[in-house]
């Protein structure tokens, strides 16, 4: 499809007429990440995948990159596919931009698939990811990359799995230098923002997360969680950051389960 006139690459899957449903991927990564997602649930919902701004085939941020900012380039997609309200599913970065949206735009957020996202960090955590900004400032993306793989995939799926971690390497090494920090910087700090929202959002909202994912882990997931009403937080057992990515059967059955709960039912 045609970029919007933002810039912003989408695409569309799945059933129209079903439910909408709008994919917010990671930082650092692409739509394309949603490919194992997708097949579990287009038989029944209309699917809507984009790049965030400054990721994949979208064009760089139209100003300095905030979660405000790609909140409203969601709310640009959702207007662009005449969709009044949608579910959103936010993976990381992507979970603090469906985040921002539900804070700034309630009535048009259904329900909320929150996986593997950010809450606040300990001090200590809060400077390491401070410090790889810094490395990506100085380095590029190619200085974090091996790092960020290792914290993503267990150590047996990362070594069986050459071409797996081929192809996400691929996927952040590609990303502009010049933008790359400046979008790593809202990762970093932009939680202080959406945690403990006032008003407390109140929607249905699942949030999930893995037992290894060391910096998005357990503690985070549940905080989230307890700051929605309609929350519920859920932790599967041996996987790390990309879980979806890893197993996706274990990420895609609680998803396609709550969705079909919250939205058909």
């Amino acid at each position: 499809m045609p970029n919007l006139p933002d810039g912003t690459a989408w695409e569309r899957h799945g059933t129209r007429g079903g439910p909408t449903i709008v994919l917010v991927h990671g930082f650092g990564l692409n739509r394309a990440v949603w490919q194992w997602m997708i097949p579990a649930l287009e038989d029944r919902y209309d699917i809507i995948a984009y790049d965030l701004y400054g990721h994949g085939d979208s064009a760089p941020p139209p100003g300095v990159p905030s979660l405000p900012l790609f909140s409203r380039q969601l709310q640009g997609v959702l207007d662009a596919c005449e969709a009044d309200s949608a579910a959103l599913i936010g993976f990381s970065l992507g979970g603090m931009v469906a985040r921002r949206f539900a804070m700034d735009h309630p009535d048009r957020c259904r329900a909320l698939v929150i996986l593997h996202s950010q809450h606040l960090r300990s001090p200590d955590a809060q400077a390491a990811i401070e410090a790889r900004v810094i490395q990506a400032e100085q380095e590029g993306p190619e200085a974090t990359v091996d790092a960020a793989l290792g914290r993503w995939f267990t150590d047996d799926f990362r070594v069986q799995n050459p071409e797996m971690m081929a192809l996400v390497r691929g996927w952040v090494t590609s990303n502009d230098k010049a933008v790359y920090p400046a979008i790593y910087s809202v990762l970093a700090k932009g939680v202080t923002e959406i945690a403990a929202p006032e008003p407390r959002l109140s929607l249905p909202a699942l949030v999930l997360t893995a037992d290894e994912d060391f910096g998005n882990g357990p503690a985070m997931t549940r905080a989230i969680a307890a700051e929605i009403k309609g929350g519920e937080a859920l932790v599967l057992p041996g996987l790390r950051h990309m879980a979806l990515a890893e197993d996706p059967d274990a990420v895609n059955a609680p998803v396609r389960a709550f969705l079909d709960r919250v939205l058909t039912q």
